[in-house]
């Protein structure tokens, strides 16, 4: 048996392009995240996706559903991929909350990273389950992709997993046991040249 999944990172929002930690706020995709989710669409319209799963704040839901729009599919919301809970650190920039505690993971009320990856491996298990040897898309935020990327490729750990805003990473199983074949796929996008 074998599987493929596209895990995504959802489209650029104000909050990316001001470099500060989204967590639960729930921004809007701007004009340049609404065309990369459009180019997610037509990079993926052809692979024979057959489940999209989505994290439930409106960038990654956006996102997913530009894909759902040219495959047919509705999008099914999961709460375990929604983004990390910075707390009342969401709104400010990493360097800031380093330059308080150190790391982010060091700050109070920030959700614990080995909490993050229980809930992302539990919610990826069950997506791979539903498909089986089907295809199938997770939109999701960088803060859950690079731990499950890590997870399922060791060779990855320790590494900067870059995760631009409307990339996808590639992941096939075969024989139970996923790999990541790519990592940040970024889809050409029309871009203003002025």
């Amino acid at each position: 048996m074998s599987g493929l999944i596209y895990v995504a990172r959802h489209g650029e929002t104000p909050l990316n392009a001001a470099g500060l930690l989204r967590g639960k706020l729930d921004p809007p995709l701007t004009e340049k995240g609404q065309m990369q989710a459009v180019a997610l669409a037509d990079a993926l319209q052809e692979q024979g996706i057959r489940l999209i799963v989505s994290s439930p704040l409106q960038r990654a839901v956006a996102t997913a559903h530009a894909v759902a729009e040219r495959v047919g599919l509705q999008v099914e919301i999961d709460e375990r991929f929604n983004d990390r809970d910075y707390g009342a650190w969401a709104g400010t920039s990493r360097d800031e909350v380093e330059a308080c505690w150190g790391s982010v993971d060091d700050a109070p009320g920030v959700e614990p990273a080995d909490a993050v990856l229980e809930r992302v491996l539990e919610g990826f298990s069950e997506t791979a389950a539903k498909l089986g040897d089907g295809v199938g898309l997770i939109v999701s935020h960088d803060a859950i992709n690079r731990p499950l990327l890590e997870a399922l490729e060791p060779s990855l750990a320790g590494r900067v997993i870059p995760q631009e805003t409307g990339c996808y990473n590639v992941l096939r199983s075969t024989d139970d046991a996923w790999r990541v074949e790519s990592v940040n796929n970024v889809p050409p996008y029309p871009k203003d040249d002025a």
